[in-house]
């Protein structure tokens, strides 16, 4: 059996060593790391207690095992706002639907903290309506992207306001979509 525990290990920004102490019973990074590597067999008792230490379930272990339990980081947020990744990253979900992806948090903005992750649903156009009152994420041109509460929308402008104290509002013209934050994971 081909499995995927290194590859979601890694997307969960774990190590060998966080993924031992959180198995019930607690096991040795030695023996994940093999497990990993296919030198030892995994058995289906190993499969279900290193998906609940890693947060998600057995199918996404297994390679085939069903849809990719990732969602795509489509930006990073950060003092100055929502920026593109410098490489491509994923976060790891539980079951992502399609259309979904995820903004990391890079440092501290308003109601958002360092190491959070916010889970996004795409909208089209004809959808913008339903996201007001909530935080969405706004493409721009080159790659850059704006980040905040849709507080207004005038035909095909959308007015936005940044996360935090003292931010100007920002107007933006036809984006071709926005992601719509749906679900905060945030590590305790």
């Amino acid at each position: 059996m081909i499995t995927r525990i290194r590859e979601v290990r890694r997307a969960r920004g774990m190590t060998l060593d966080d993924v031992a102490k959180a198995c019930r019973p607690p096991t040795t990074p030695q023996t994940i790391g093999r497990l990993e590597t296919g030198t030892r067999t995994v058995s289906l008792v190993w499969l279900n207690r290193i998906a609940d230490a890693l947060g998600v379930d057995a199918a996404d272990l297994v390679e085939g095992g069903g849809e990719k339990a990732e969602l795509p980081v489509m930006a990073v947020l950060g003092v100055g706002g929502a920026v593109a990744p410098r490489r491509s990253a994923v976060v790891v979900a539980p079951r992502p639907k399609a259309g979904q992806v995820a903004i990391t948090v890079s440092a501290s903005n308003g109601d958002y903290r360092a190491g959070d992750e916010i889970w996004c649903d795409t909208v089209e156009p004809g959808g913008f309506a339903a996201a007001l009152n909530r935080d969405v994420l706004v493409p721009r041109p080159a790659g850059r992207f704006l980040f905040g509460r849709l507080i207004d929308r005038d035909g095909d402008r959308l007015q936005l306001l940044p996360p935090g104290a003292g931010g100007r509002q920002q107007i933006v013209a036809n984006p071709p979509w926005i992601a719509v934050a749906r679900k905060l994971v945030r590590a305790l």
